[in-house]
Formats: structure tokens, sequence, C-alpha cells
């Protein structure tokens, strides 16, 4: 499958393939958030697509991605078992924690986790 825009729980959101290219500079992300631009304002994103670089936060890559979404206003969704990193970073777990208690971007195991997410959104 390949990128698509698909309706879920009444939002346009922006499903990338998990066989896409990966995701490991701000250009890539870039270009994620252009093709959104078709009318999506969610952005699923297989957490195995994204550069092992985005879980350790020293490199910064997460916080570069996750505003540029912000700045594009554009809910980032990481989908996908991340529990390996999480388990090695307790400043991931928080940052997780805390992304998962606001609207900008979310950390879901499944798209299935992701539509009951935006169902209960107001």
């Amino acid at each position: 499958m390949a990128d698509e825009l698909s309706e879920r729980a009444g939002v346009t959101v922006l499903v990338c393939d998990p066989a896409g290219p990966p995701i490991v500079t701000e250009a890539d992300a870039l270009e994620l958030i252009g093709a959104a631009f078709a009318g999506a304002t969610v952005v699923a994103v297989p957490a195995a697509r994204l550069d092992p670089s985005f879980f350790t936060l020293g490199t910064r890559f997460a916080g570069e991605v996750m505003q540029k979404f912000v700045n594009y206003r554009l809910r980032l969704v990481v989908v996908g078992d991340i529990s390996a990193y999480l388990a090695g970073s307790g400043a991931l777990r928080a940052l997780v924690a805390e992304s998962n208690r606001h609207d900008q971007v979310w950390f879901v195991p499944d798209l299935a986790a992701l539509d009951a997410r935006l169902a209960a959104a107001p």
C-alpha cells in the first residue's frame, strides 16, 4: 500500500505505508507534511519508518520533527510498538506520556487505538 488519505472517525488522516521510505531527516518529515496538504489534518506514521535516532532524544531529531508538525498545524501520530525504546529511556517515556496528554503528537500501538483516540477527541 502507498501512503493514503483515509477518513477515520470523521477526520482525514494521511496513513503512511509501513514499507515506505524511512524518515531519517527533517526533509523526509517535510515531504510527509507536503503530502498531508492534500487534505489531511493528521499524519499517522508507522514507528518502523522513523529512524532509530528519533527515539534517542539526545539527537534532537524527534523534537525537530515534532516541531515541524506543530508549525504546520498537523497532528503527528506515531503508530506501533515502541516498547523497546521506552524500556531504555526514562526521558522518552516522559515525552510519550506528556505528548499523549495533549493534542499535537500522539503515540499509539495501532490504527484501532488511533481511531478510538480520534473518536474521543472533541
